[in-house]
């Protein structure tokens, strides 16, 4: 007769041949690529546990707890008591172990003896998790002995003020604050609050986010929304000043949706820009102090900071269009999204295109804006022959172009900006890419900042197939060399785990780099054709990537059925190439 009782086993029952018919193909192919063999023994005990759950044999039981012993043991001998490598191996262990203990699955045979066997080591799994989490074997902890510099006052910022993105145009991101210490953190308490009232809409973009970093100058806060209203808040009530609509003109079809953030600029301090106002052309009486804030749709603002009105006088109406003389231009193909950098006389912004649609998308160009009027003043172009040539009536500039969606970085002594540079798209693949197309991808790029000039360029990967884009606003700091000099430096952070310290007078190493063979095995056929890896690769000695050769061990997944997966590829894409 058939009772809940028995349905119940027989859904149980299922689903233990499922998981054991998926380890054990799985891990079939795993062990003949060369792989462990741990997953073709699960999935026969998975099964072995669903046929003798079938005849009502307790044995499942110890069949299952002997399962999850073994792998409690397999776990520790791949990778320690690593809690995150080793919960993708023990979760669905344990939750289905968890569901074996329920009364209905045992239901019309003896299981007590055979509950406490897997009660035991479900237990150990438990402890061998906990104990994990407070030993993390990678975890270094370590002490700085030394007292650490406090970094000089910056003139022209008072103490209490974040006017930039990384709070000065070089990203310094550090404030002289010391009221909120680590001692008293833990009593911070929220004091006001700001809602912007938005939220994601069915026609946003897949990827619509909030990753705005406020500015503040005075009694001022200044932020933009996911849509891009620029906000002034009062910084010490949160009180709404007022707020700027730009009307952005977004739809689902584009690719990205965000704004990280503002740039400022106050005409009556700008101190520390002496270099760059030597080429000082223009001044603003309509809006000496204001607010530049980059739209999605393709546009940049000026907005007066005190009473929030676009300037007048600056562009067409207080705008920008970053879409003209764009090849390919449509809705979404190229967004601002990072704030731009802001020098005495000019704004420098480059932008997001979007990525592995085709090959016919807008340029990455860089350009340099008139601060006051918003004239176009030079333009950096990473795909063209002539980078800074404008282009003339008719002319366009080159589709394609490594981007620059990064914050940038700005030194006001040298008249120098930073330019973090990605790799043309589709950035998976450059069987089509031309050597212009490559020469400044993947790169930090040193411009003049008041000309647009290449000063000098550093290359982070050579014929990026990984999307290894140089992903963040670089580090500018001032360090002693080996000799006790000090020298102006700038540190390059790339995916690839490699932190590039160069000389940003000139790019020369500091911490040396070495140009490394890799490996040149690439299957060939009808979606290859044309693609090549590079020869060699930069390796910085500085190097945050794992010393010791990457292993099937060291792949990730969220459970044992992705991470083996996961393992499956490794062995394929080393034995395929």
């Amino acid at each position: 007769m058939h009772t809940p009782s028995s349905g119940f086993r027989t859904f149980t029952i299922a689903i233990a041949v499922v998981f054991g018919l998926v380890l054990l193909i799985g891990g079939i192919w795993l062990a003949a690529l060369g792989g462990s063999w741990y997953y073709i023994i699960a999935g026969i005990l998975f099964i072995a546990t669903a046929i003798l759950l079938r005849k009502l044999s307790s044995s499942a039981l110890y069949v299952y707890a002997a399962l999850v012993l073994g792998t409690v043991v397999w776990g520790l001998w791949e990778v320690g008591s690593d809690f995150f490598a080793l919960a993708p191996r023990l979760d669905i262990l344990g939750v289905f172990g968890l569901w074996l203990l329920i009364p209905a699955v045992t239901r019309g045979f003896n299981a007590k003896g055979a509950k406490i066997a897997l009660s035991g080591t479900l237990a150990i799994t438990i402890a061998v998790m906990a104990y994990s989490i407070f030993n993390d074997p990678q975890e270094i902890r370590g002490t700085l002995s030394a007292k650490q510099p406090t970094p000089a006052p910056i003139d022209g910022i008072a103490d209490a003020d974040w006017p930039a993105y990384g709070r000065t145009q070089s990203g310094l991101r550090y404030s002289p604050l010391n009221q909120i210490n680590s001692d008293n953190v833990k009593d911070l308490q929220v004091a006001w609050t700001y809602h912007t009232g938005e939220s994601k809409t069915e026609n946003d973009s897949g990827e619509t986010t909030n990753q705005v970093t406020p500015i503040k100058i005075g009694n001022n806060m200044y932020l933009c929304t996911t849509h891009q209203k620029l906000v002034s808040l009062d910084p010490s009530t949160g009180k709404e000043k007022w707020v700027f609509d730009p009307k952005l003109k977004s739809d689902n079809t584009f690719q990205h949706l965000t704004c990280r953030g503002v740039s400022y600029y106050d005409a009556n301090n700008t101190v520390g820009f002496a270099t760059s106002l030597q080429a000082k052309k223009s001044s603003s009486t309509e809006c000496p102090r204001k607010v530049i804030l980059p739209v999605n749709d393709g546009r940049i603002v000026a907005v007066n900071a005190d009473t929030g009105k676009a300037c007048s006088d600056f562009g067409h109406n207080g705008e920008v269009d970053l879409q003209k003389d764009m090849p390919f231009p449509y809705p979404g193909g190229y967004i601002p999204t990072s704030p731009p950098v802001v020098t005495g006389t000019t704004i420098i912004i480059g932008g997001s295109t979007t990525d592995n649609y085709s090959t016919q998308e807008p340029s990455g160009v860089i350009r340099g804006y008139d601060v006051n009027t918003g004239a176009l003043l030079w333009v950096f172009d990473t795909g063209a022959e002539d980078p800074n040539q404008i282009p003339g009536p008719g002319q366009k500039y080159v589709n394609n172009s490594p981007n620059a969606w990064a914050p940038l970085a700005y030194d006001a002594k040298l008249d120098i900006v930073y330019v973090p540079t990605g790799v043309g798209t589709p950035d998976i693949w450059g069987g089509n890419r031309t050597k212009l197309h490559e020469r400044y991808a993947n790169s930090m790029l040193a411009l003049n900042a008041t000309t647009g000039k290449l000063v000098w360029n550093f290359q982070t990967t050579h014929h990026d197939l990984w999307d290894m884009d140089v992903p963040s606003q670089p580090t500018l700091a001032d360090i002693k060399d080996k000799t006790g000099q000090t020298v102006p430096a700038i540190y390059v952070l790339t995916k690839t785990g490699n932190a590039f310290v160069l000389d940003r007078r000139n790019g020369q190493a500091i911490v040396p780099i070495n140009e490394r063979p890799v490996p040149q095995t690439v299957k060939r056929g009808p979606q290859t054709k044309g693609e090549f890896y590079s020869p060699t690769q930069p390796f910085s000695d500085f190097n945050l990537a794992p010393k010791d050769k990457l292993t099937d061990k060291q792949m990730w997944g969220a459970t044992m059925f992705d991470q083996l997966i996961c393992r499956v590829s490794f062995h394929r894409l080393n034995y395929d190439g």
